[in-house]
């Protein structure tokens, strides 16, 4: 197997300048939304200057080392507006005096009177700050996510005349309001989603505005992975000694349907030796550790929390088989397509997942894969006593799953056509043009990443969940 080589990149050409946007984001950086980052990097690559602005401060205390490579500019808005009253008071007399704040007025009180919040108030403060103190270069913004990041991009950009766009992904698209998703996207010039399943459920709620929403996958940048190993092992979990090596990585949520995957190992007949190694942090972890020592299972699971980039692709390499049986959230929240499936699939790793969300766009249950109806712990019991027993089905799937790979999910398309989309809104052709802004428009005030000793730590150290959106 070779290795994959990195898409081509398309530079600016020498005397142009390179195209600035502004990206609005909920938190940055995080680990679970790696594959917003790697976009990010592609695009700097390929000719963009960014202007990353951040609703709140990152809480995971490294970052991945993609994070160290980009050479964007990073700002942060105030969480909450008593954070830093003095910029949300100069964001509110500098639109009163220069920007168009009657259209932007009656916009927010009529979302007020739907979502009548403290939070719906905040937006509209960290919009102040942010058309105040946003780059007059830049006419254009790109948000990722629809709901409260997409909220501040619209005010912001009603406010100053400028054009957004928007990338939903998984939790923004669910529980988002109908008329507040209708409506974002009706305002939006365009808008992309990660999955089919989340594209089609915004085209439905779009109504006439269904055309400014397409499926782009984030698709995965196979150069990052090492070539898969020799896949020769024939455990079959009968004997004891060399049992079944199985690996769960994601969050410790209801979503991702950890509690489902425990009551199922428990299903399992005495007989058949597995262990189990899960990669992740999350509100639910104690109470999973609680349901594994009630179940008998404590002993033969190795729950090893974050882990860096190079031990979670390691974990990959060494298990025979994946686990990810994703399942709906309490709120209505739910997984799009899980990088983690796909970054298994680059170890020729095969999968156990569910028919559920976007995982079915990837997977083909026993084509390169598994499926099992989402929260049915029965099911999926007889999953993976399925393939704990059959060693040469599951070196079957997991070549299978990595030719889906690479056939169909690399990077290369779905980074191609958002180069085409921002560079027409962007450039000239496809937004309108920034509001004239008055000297006191630069970004002042604000600290950014270089600051903040907590980010600042070398890659090397780096933990990396590698999860999905907000997933």
């Amino acid at each position: 197997m070779t290795t994959p080589v990195c898409a081509a990149t398309s530079p600016v050409p020498a005397g142009e300048a390179p195209a600035r946007l502004a990206i609005v984001l909920k938190g940055y950086p995080r680990l679970s939304e790696t594959f917003i980052a790697q976009e990010i990097l592609e695009l700097e690559r390929r000719g963009f200057a960014f202007d990353i602005w951040s609703l709140r401060r990152p809480t995971d205390r490294y970052r991945h080392p993609m994070h160290e490579e980009i050479a964007a500019r990073l700002l942060y808005l105030p969480e909450y507006l008593k954070d830093d009253p003095r910029r949300v008071w100069k964001g509110l007399v500098h639109a009163l005096r220069h920007l168009a704040w009657r259209p932007t007025l009656a916009l927010f009180l009529r979302d007020l009177r739907r979502d009548p919040s403290a939070g719906r108030l905040r937006r509209l403060g960290q919009a102040l700050v942010l058309a105040r103190e946003i780059d007059p270069r830049i006419r254009h913004l790109h948000v990722h996510f629809l709901h409260t990041p997409g909220s501040v991009t619209r005010y912001a950009a009603r406010l100053t005349g400028r054009s957004y766009s928007f990338s939903a992904h998984a939790k923004d698209i669910w529980t988002t309001p109908e008329w507040e998703r209708a409506e974002k996207i009706a305002d939006a010039s365009w808008g992309v989603a990660c999955t089919k399943d989340g594209c089609n459920e915004l085209r439905r709620v779009a109504g006439p505005a269904a055309g400014r929403v397409e499926l782009v996958y984030h698709g995965l940048d196979l150069a990052r992975f090492p070539a898969p190993p020799p896949r020769t092992r024939q455990a079959d979990g009968r004997d004891p000694a060399d049992p079944v090596r199985l690996v769960a990585v994601g969050r410790a949520v209801t979503k991702k349907g950890f509690d489902k995957l425990l009551d199922a190992l428990a299903q399992l007949p005495a007989d058949r030796h597995w262990r189990l190694v899960h990669i992740g942090t999350g509100e639910l972890l104690a109470g999973l550790k609680q349901q594994a020592e009630r179940l008998g299972l404590s002993t033969r699971i190795d729950w090893r929390g974050s882990q860096a980039q190079t031990a979670v692709v390691a974990a990959l390499r060494e298990a025979d088989l994946f686990v990810l049986p994703s399942q709906p959230g309490e709120d209505g929240d739910r997984d799009g397509l899980p990088n983690v499936l796909m970054e298994a699939a680059t170890q020729a790793l095969p999968a156990i997942s569910t028919r559920f969300a976007g995982v079915p766009e990837f997977i083909d249950d026993d084509v390169n894969g598994l499926l099992v109806p989402p929260g049915d712990a029965e099911a999926l019991a007889g999953a993976l006593a399925a393939l704990i027993g059959d060693a040469p089905r599951r070196l079957r799937l997991g070549a299978a799953a990595l030719a889906r790979l690479t056939a169909d999910f690399t990077f290369d398309a779905g980074i191609d056509r958002l180069q085409t989309r921002l560079q027409a809104s962007s450039g000239g052709t496809g937004g309108r043009p920034a509001a004239a802004s008055p000297v006191e428009n630069t970004p002042v005030e604000n600290t950014s990443a270089e600051n903040t000793p907590a980010e600042n730590t070398p890659a090397e150290n780096t933990p990396a969940e590698t999860l999905a959106s907000g997933r």
